[in-house]
């Protein structure tokens, strides 16, 4: 089994308006906003929480391949916003092979992105005897509706979500 999840962290949202309202002065947002602690000149103490909003969600990718469904992978690509897994085989047919060979099935790919909550899912890693992966696609896609066929050099843009 291969298994990578990178997850992009974001910064608390910084308010302004909370800044003025406490009278930091401005030199030290910067600071705050990075969630340091500043002691003015006075000695008043300025902390990240007079300033900063709660928790933003940032960005996950998920990449598996050369694996049997698992529980482990489940967690991995919990909540990512792109789960790239391989579909060795499309036909339901082919499950005993998919077991034999070790790898996956579209449908079990897509059972667990669904159990993960993920928001997409790449299938990929097909084999050479499926000539028309896209002709299974229609299976998966009614486990996970938001499921594609990866293919070479395939880009996706993943921004933040706004608050």
């Amino acid at each position: 089994c291969v298994g990578y999840s990178v997850q992009i962290s974001r910064k608390p949202r910084f308010d302004p308006d909370r800044a003025k309202a406490a009278n930091i002065p401005l030199p030290y947002w910067h600071c705050l906003q990075n969630g340091e602690t500043v002691r003015g000149e006075d000695g008043t103490v300025f902390t990240p929480d007079m300033v900063l909003g709660g928790a933003r969600r940032g960005l996950k990718v998920t990449y598996v391949t050369d694996s049997r469904p698992k529980d482990t992978i489940v967690s991995l690509a919990k909540g990512s916003d792109l789960f790239i897994c391989e579909g060795m085989y499309g036909a339901k047919d082919k499950q005993e092979k998919a077991k034999e060979h070790k790898h996956m099935s579209f449908q079990e790919a897509a059972a667990m992105a669904k159990a993960a909550g993920v928001s997409e899912l790449w299938l990929t890693h097909f084999s050479p005897a499926m000539p028309q992966p896209k002709d299974y696609l229609p299976e998966a896609a009614a486990i996970f509706a938001n499921t594609r066929i990866g293919r070479d050099r395939q880009t996706r843009e993943l921004t933040f979500e706004e608050d």
